[in-house]
C-alpha cells in the first residue's frame, strides 16, 4: 500500500466519500482541499448525478463540449474517483474494504439505507474501530420526516429561509423567493466539515472515533441567524423586506446618475459622513434619524432624502467619495465583474487546474488563506473512475488481475 500522497493541514488523513450531488461534495471538496486524501465512490457508467446537470459543459482542447458538468466540476476538485457497484456484495466488500483504511467516511444515503448493505456506522465501526462516520441527509435520522428525501429548494421553503427573502407581500413582484445558490446544501457541507473537524480533534486527544448526524433542515434553520433569534425574542415572524436591511438603515441600494451602489451604514458615525459628504448635514440632527433606532422607524422618509442627493452624483464619483470618508459602499456585480474585481484577483478568487479532457479546468479557490499550511489545489475534479485502478492496487493491494476480474464482472 502506498503512503498518503498529499500535503495540507489533514495530511495524512483519509476520507471516504460515498455521497453525491451538493452537500456532501462540498464537504469533501474542503477537505481535499485542506490535504486530506478524498476517494470519492461513484456508480460504475454513471457517477454522481451532477455530472448530467449540464449545461454549461467544461470544453475540450478543440472546443468541443465534454460531458463534465460546471455543476459537477464546482465541487469535486482534488478527489480521487473509483467506481464500485454498491449493489453487488464484492462491492459492499471493497467498500468496506476501504473504510478500514479510512478516517472518515461521509454519505448522504437514505435513512437505513447503508445499515441493510453493511456499511452503516455500527457496521464500519467493527471494521475500524475509531471511524469518524457522517450521515447528511435531509431531515436527519430521527423525527417524523426521517425517511423523507431532501432537496435544497424543500428544506429553503421548510426552514424559513425562504419566508424572508424576495419583496414584501405588498410591493411589485413581492412572494417568497429562494436563494440564487443551494444555500441549504451549502450550509450542510460547512456544518458537516465542521463537525468531522471537531472529531478528528477528539479522536487526537482520546482515541475515539464517532458519529455524525447533520441535515438539511437544522442547516437551513441555524443559517437564519438574527432573523431566527428575531422570531425567538418577538414571537413574530420576521417578513421580506426585499432591498432593506431589517435592522439597519440606510443599509440599501441607491439609484446613481449610471448605475446602482448599495450604502451600507453601521453605526451613527457613518451616518454623519454619509451626511456630510451629500450635503445633507441637517439630517444628523433631526430627531427621525439621529439613532439607527429612529432611522429604521422612518426608513422610507430618510431613504428618500438620500436618494435625491444621489441621483446626480455618479458612480465613480460616489464610490471614490464614500469610501474616502469612510462609509461603506459598493458596486452590484453580476458574477462576470465580481471574478475581474482586482481585490479578488490579487487574492486568486480563480483557479484553474491541468483536466485529462481539456488543457485546464477552471474553479473557485477556497477562501481559507494558511501561514504554515496553504491550500495546494492538486488536482482537477475526475473523470467518472479515473483512479479506479490507483486507488485498489495502492490502498488495498489488489493485483492488476484482480482488478481485471472484478471488472469483468461489473463489480467496477
Amino acid at each position: 500500500m502506498t503512503d498518503f500522497p498529499f500535503s495540507g493541514a489533514l495530511s495524512g488523513t483519509r476520507v471516504l466519500d460515498l455521497s453525491r450531488v451538493l452537500a456532501g461534495p462540498s464537504c469533501t471538496q474542503i477537505l481535499a482541499d485542506l490535504g486530506a486524501d478524498v476517494i470519492k465512490v461513484e456508480r460504475p457508467g454513471v457517477g454522481d448525478e451532477t455530472r448530467q446537470w449540464g449545461p454549461p459543459w467544461l470544453r475540450d482542447t478543440t472546443g468541443q463540449e465534454t460531458r463534465e458538468s460546471s455543476y459537477y466540476l464546482s465541487i469535486n476538485r482534488g478527489k480521487r474517483s473509483v467506481t464500485i457497484n454498491i449493489g453487488t456484495p464484492e462491492g459492499v466488500a471493497l467498500i468496506r474494504d476501504l473504510a478500514a483504511h479510512s478516517d472518515v467516511v461521509v454519505e448522504n444515503f437514505k435513512v437505513g439505507s447503508l445499515a441493510r448493505k453493511g456499511l452503516d456506522y455500527p457496521s464500519l465501526k467493527g471494521v475500524r474501530e475509531d471511524i469518524i462516520y457522517t450521515s447528511i441527509t435531509g431531515f436527519g435520522q430521527n423525527g417524523p420526516l426521517a425517511s423523507k428525501a431532501g432537496y435544497d429548494y424543500l428544506t429553503q421553503a421548510m426552514s424559513g429561509l425562504m419566508s424572508i427573502t424576495g419583496r414584501p407581500d405588498d410591493e411589485p413582484g413581492g412572494t417568497p423567493m429562494r436563494a440564487g445558490v443551494a444555500v441549504t446544501d451549502q450550509a450542510t457541507g460547512f456544518y458537516a466539515t465542521i463537525g468531522i473537524l471537531a472529531a478528528l480533534h477528539h479522536r487526537d486527544r482520546t482515541g475515539e472515533g464517532q458519529y455524525i448526524d447533520v441535515s438539511l433542515l437544522d442547516s437551513g434553520v441555524a443559517f437564519l441567524i438574527n432573523q431566527g433569534l428575531s422570531y425567538l425574542v418577538s414571537g413574530t415572524s420576521p417578513g421580506r423586506t426585499g432591498e432593506w436591511h431589517p435592522s439597519l438603515a440606510p443599509y440599501q441600494p441607491f439609484d446613481v446618475a449610471d448605475g446602482r451602489i448599495v450604502i451600507a451604514v453601521g453605526n451613527d458615525g457613518q451616518f454623519a459622513a454619509l451626511c456630510t459628504w451629500l450635503d445633507l448635514v441637517d439630517l444628523t440632527t433631526d430627531p427621525r434619524f439621529a439613532t439607527n433606532p429612529d432611522r429604521n422607524k422612518y426608513r422610507a422618509e430618510l431613504a428618500g432624502l438620500i436618494q435625491g442627493a444621489l441621483r446626480s452624483k455618479t458612480r465613480a464619483e460616489t464610490l471614490a467619495g464614500l469610501e474616502q470618508v469612510g462609509v461603506p459602499v459598493a458596486v452590484i456585480n453580476d458574477i462576470e465583474a465580481a471574478f475581474a474585481e482586482p481585490q479578488l484577483q490579487h487574492r486568486g478568487g480563480r483557479i484553474d487546474l491541468p483536466h485529462v479532457l481539456a488543457d485546464t479546468a477552471p474553479g473557485i479557490a477556497s477562501p481559507l488563506h494558511f501561514s504554515e499550511t496553504p491550500i495546494e489545489y492538486r488536482d482537477a475534479p475526475p473523470t467518472l473512475g479515473q483512479h479506479t485502478a490507483e486507488v485498489l492496487a495502492g490502498v488495498l493491494g489488489l493485483t492488476e488481475e484482480q482488478i481485471g476480474d472484478l471488472a469483468n464482472r461489473n463489480v467496477l
